[in-house]
């Protein structure tokens, strides 16, 4: 399960060392997490991060075939959880050391910034291949954080970015070598931890207002 830890202004959320699945309990257990970052004072950023070989594979379709009439429930949840991390008032920075798909790329483009392994693992969005629509909110995400060139490719072809190929399509900021990837989020959450407060809350919740009021439709979160 996800656990934090503190070093000076940065906070490390590290999501699991398996696929990292939005299981409701472990929505439940960032979501603890999240709470602990922003009750907190003064300058502050927070860098989601994993450990194995993936970030994360995005939801959790066994317990979503197991729970067929919690679908609903599940879409609100997830979409809450992305929409929390889109506009959470520091700085936040997504070290993706591995396989980062599907609901979990999506989460790692609801934060400010992006690391990834240069070298080995995959960013894909692969609905196009699984038969899994986005919901309309997700797509709303997907848009408004990605080049209109970026999201058509990367949502109607599947297409598995390495780490060097999402830095040129400007998916992720940075493409570095393994035992970097964490620290160089560190350090760039590092620079930005003065920045945290309502101020930088009211930016993201501004600039992405369309995004939000989508992720956070309760009546009819899968369109």
């Amino acid at each position: 399960m996800p656990t934090l830890d503190r070093h000076d202004d940065v906070f490390v959320l590290d999501i699991g060392d398996g696929e990292n699945r939005f299981h409701p309990d472990w929505i439940a257990s960032v979501d603890t997490a999240l709470d602990e970052v922003e009750k907190a004072t003064g300058p502050r950023a927070l860098v989601t991060a994993a450990t194995g070989k993936y970030f994360s594979n995005g939801l959790d379709l066994d317990w979503l075939l197991a729970n067929a009439d919690r679908q609903q429930e599940y879409a609100v949840s997830v979409h809450e959880l992305l929409a929390r991390m889109l506009a959470l008032p520091v700085v936040t920075v997504a070290a993706l050391q591995g396989h980062t798909f599907a609901a979990g790329a999506m989460f790692s483009l609801a934060h400010d910034f992006r690391v990834m392994r240069a070298d080995r693992g995959y960013w894909c969005l692969p609905e196009a291949d699984i038969d899994i629509p986005f919901t309309p909110a997700m797509s709303a995400l997907i848009q408004a954080r990605l080049s209109p060139q970026t999201a058509h490719e990367a949502m109607t072809t599947a297409r598995r970015y390495g780490g060097r190929d999402a830095c040129a399509a400007a998916i992720v900021d940075r493409a570095v070598a393994e035992e970097e990837v964490r620290g160089t989020g560190v350090e760039i959450a590092r620079a930005q931890a003065g920045r945290a407060g309502t101020t930088l809350g009211t930016i993201k919740a501004r600039m992405y207002a369309p995004v939000l009021n989508a992720l956070r439709d309760r009546e009819r979160p899968l369109g």
